[in-house]
Parts: C-alpha cells; sequence; structure tokens
C-alpha cells in the first residue's frame, strides 16, 4: 500500500496548489447493465442473472512549456451481481488512481494503473499484470498498484521499468525494451517477483508456487498479412513444489483484412503451454487455438465470431456479438455455446457459479459512456 499513500499525498498536494486554477477538469464515466439467460446454471442457482455496474472517472491534466504534461486520473468502479431475486456479489473498489508526467523523452506513472504489451490478441502469455479480454465489450481491465517508467532515447525505442506492490506489501520488479525497425516490432521483457503466497499469474490456469523470474520475447509483423508471437518462461527453483514450479508459453497468431465490404477482418491464434516439475520431472501440455472473423456493417453495426478450441480436453466454445454503436451508447447482443459444468473434471464447488461461460447463453448489455 506504501505506493498508493505516496500517489494519495502527491495528488491532495497537486489539487491544492495555485495552478490547479489553470488545469483542465473533466468528469467522465462508463454505465453498464446486463441481463443473462443460460441453460446451464450452477445447483440451487437462477437461469437468469442481472448486473449492473459505474465507473466514474475524474482527470486533472497541466500542460506545460516544451510539450510537458501533467495529469491525474481517479477512477473507481460499482458492481451488483444478481442471480433472479438473489444477490451475488457486489463490489466497490478503486479501479485506477494515477498521477502522470510525460514529456516528449519520458513518461512515469505512479499509482494504481494499467499495465499490458504484447501483440497478442487472446491468447497472450504476457497477460501478466492485466485482465484484457477482447469478448468484454467494456474494455476493462484490472489494474496494479505500481511505479511505471518509460524512456524514449530514439524514435524507435522505448524503455520500461516498473515497480509493482501486491496485495501482501512485496514489491516485484521488472522492465521492458521495444525495439520497432522496418521489419517489424521486437520486445523483450523480464520481471522479477520474490512473493512467497502461491498466486495465479494471467488469465490460464498457471499458478507459481512461490518467488520465480519471467521472461518473454515478442514480435509483431504489419504488412499484407499481419504476423505476431509471444513467447514466455516462468521459473522458480523451488524443488520442494508437488506442482509445476516452471512454464513455458508460446504463441503465434496472425490476421487478414478480406476486402469484402467495409473488410472482413479474419484472425487466428495458437498458444501451447508446458509445465515441469522439480520435485518429480513430471510435465504437462495444453495447447489452445482461436479463431475469429469480424464485420463491420455500415457505421453503427459490427459483427464478430470466435472459436476457441482446448485440444487437449477436446472442447470447444463458440462466441457471437452484435454491437450498435451511437456516440455515447451501445447496445450488444451476445450468444455463447460453451461446455457444460458435468463436462469439467472438476467437483462443481470448484466452478465459478456464474452462468458465463457454461452451456449456451444470451446476453444483451448496454453500455453507456460519458
Amino acid at each position: 500500500m506504501y505506493i498508493l499513500r505516496s500517489y494519495l499525498f502527491i495528488i491532495i498536494c497537486f489539487i491544492h496548489t495555485p495552478i490547479v486554477y489553470g488545469q483542465t477538469f473533466s468528469i467522465k464515466g462508463q454505465l453498464w447493465g446486463s441481463g443473462i439467460i443460460g441453460d446451464d446454471p450452477a445447483e440451487d442457482q437462477s437461469s437468469y442473472e442481472a448486473q449492473l455496474g459505474y465507473i466514474p472517472t475524474i482527470s486533472i491534466y497541466q500542460n506545460f512549456d516544451n510539450s510537458q504534461l501533467l495529469d491525474i486520473e481517479w477512477a473507481y468502479r460499482i458492481n451488483r451481481m444478481h442471480g433472479g431475486n438473489v444477490l451475488l456479489a457486489t463490489s466497490a473498489k478503486p479501479y485506477r488512481g494515477w498521477l502522470r508526467y510525460s514529456s516528449p523523452k519520458v513518461e512515469a506513472r505512479l499509482g494504481l494503473q494499467k499495465i499490458a504489451f504484447g501483440p497478442a490478441q487472446f491468447l497472450r502469455p504476457t497477460s501478466w499484470f492485466d485482465t484484457i479480454d477482447l469478448r468484454d465489450p467494456t474494455g476493462q481491465t484490472d489494474g496494479v498498484e505500481s511505479f511505471r517508467l518509460r524512456f524514449f532515447p530514439i524514435n524507435n525505442v522505448s524503455i520500461w521499468s516498473w515497480a509493482i506492490n501486491s496485495k501482501t506489501d512485496t514489491l516485484s520488479y521488472g522492465g521492458r525494451a521495444e525495439l520497432s525497425l522496418d521489419s517489424g516490432d521486437w520486445g523483450f521483457t523480464y520481471h522479477q517477483d520474490p512473493t512467497v503466497m502461491p498466486q495465479k499469474i494471467g488469465l490460464f490456469p498457471i499458478m507459481m508456487s512461490g518467488p520465480h523470474d519471467r521472461f518473454a520475447l515478442d514480435y509483431r509483423y504489419d504488412g499484407f498479412i499481419g504476423f505476431w508471437f509471444e513467447g514466455s518462461a516462468l521459473i522458480s527453483e523451488n524443488k520442494n513444489y508437488s506442482g509445476f514450479s516452471r512454464y513455458s508459453m508460446i504463441s503465434a497468431g496472425g490476421d487478414f483484412t478480406v476486402p469484402i465490404g467495409n473488410g472482413l477482418l479474419l484472425m487466428t491464434e495458437t498458444m501451447n503451454i508446458k509445465g515441469s516439475s522439480l520435485l518429480n520431472s513430471r510435465t504437462d501440455t495444453h495447447s489452445y487455438s482461436v479463431f475469429m472473423a469480424s464485420f463491420p456493417v455500415g457505421l453503427l453495426h459490427q459483427l464478430m465470431a470466435i472459436s476457441q478450441i482446448d485440444w487437449r480436453n477436446k472442447q470447444r466454445f463458440y462466441y457471437f456479438r452484435w454491437g450498435i454503436t451511437f456516440d455515447y451508447f451501445s447496445v450488444n447482443i451476445l450468444f455463447s455455446a460453451n461446455p457444460k459444468r458435468v463436462d469439467y473434471d472438476l467437483p462443481t464447488s470448484y466452478l465459478p457459479t456464474s452462468l458465463s461461460g457454461f452451456g449456451q447463453t444470451l446476453n444483451l448489455m448496454l453500455i453507456y459512456n460519458h
């Protein structure tokens, strides 16, 4: 909590200085509501769910000479979910809260913020600090309490560094270098995490037993077709852990826009995850693939279809979205077809109680951005 407390002290001092009268102040937010009907509810749960949430956001920024900028952003996320007449979940917590200084060569940001990188779209070995999911029309992602510094020594090079505070007040450190060439864009990333408690990494079922190192290499090329790959390794030296202490992940993908109408975007990605144990030399492998088609119809409508395959468990997941976007308001009709709860080799008590992700669901989501 030290980083966030320091940030709050700075923001209070900043607001109470005389310069605030020359600053630009804005209030914005995102209000969303959804209703889901599904055919595979958890035991004793309703087949209907409703959700309502709001994220108010306050921004203050001040421009200085030589293209320098000092700005602040604070956002709070309020969310309630009901299953029939039963309250399933409620939360109210900070969503963003950072102070940033930027110039043509340097950007420094302190507080609760988003840290995301890498070119992969769905199957992302570098989703270490975010929860980005392109199937979510709200575009929301969790943030981390951190200090991030980016340096741009020349036009085609950027260097990142960060310190992240965990929920147990343990600081982890890392950095990233990005190089943009005519042949494509490269990224090299390293992160060292001394946290003793086991933790889940990214959006996949990966648990690290304690202190560990993370390495990643990624590349993207944009030409007649788009092509990218991400590879990462998570390494722990805990030889007494019965689970997997080392993971390697690699994802490759490509996209192409077919010149039909306003452009039919086709995309595919494949990912392989391998876990190994130092205790008993046991290994395990998972493979996933995703296929996506996205097509804009006129100025307001967007169609998206996604198919995801879990090759090891021989499971398929289907998703379809029809989005209608006006100036500040959007209507999203979402349909998904997924394996049912009985198809998983897990006790039902270990599975989420939400309808989302199980069986066939139909979801109507309304989003208002102001």
